[in-house]
């Protein structure tokens, strides 16, 4: 099981205010990969004390410890997601932003071997893919 937020907060050292332990709950409890705006809709929903720049200041901080992973999937926005889940790459909606997560060991192994042929030994990647929805025909 992967470590809650606060907990990596604490073990990093870092001071838990009331609100910050809010915003850690609601990022721990986003499904999607929410921008700063969208996180202190929701953290207010709990916490109505909880300032916009406050959130700024709490994304910055754990984000720079490595609790949080910064994506901007070229709609004008830097959206978020805990960095501690499994590796997988995203496929972006370009209509409606939608960010669809996905694995696939074939896609993995084209990077293994890419990076061999080149002479490296792969330590890590990003895989972002950008596309439109096909229409399916009518039967």
């Amino acid at each position: 099981m992967t470590t809650s937020i606060i907990q990596r907060c604490e073990d990093l050292g870092l001071r838990m205010t009331g609100q910050r332990r809010v915003i850690a709950s609601v990022l721990e409890a986003a499904t999607d990969h929410p921008d700063v705006e969208e996180l202190f809709r929701r953290a207010t929903a709990e916490d109505a004390s909880i300032s916009l720049a406050t959130v700024y200041r709490t994304v910055k901080l754990f984000e720079e410890t490595g609790i949080l992973e910064k994506h901007e999937f070229g709609d004008g926005r830097a959206r978020y997601e805990t960095a501690d889940g499994d590796h997988h790459d995203h496929l972006i909606d370009v209509n409606s932003g939608e960010v669809i997560e996905f694995v696939d060991e074939e896609i993995e192994a084209l990077q293994e071997r890419i990076a061999e042929k080149l002479g490296y030994k792969l330590m890590g990647h990003r895989l972002e893919l950008y596309g439109v929805p096909i229409k399916k025909l009518q039967s």
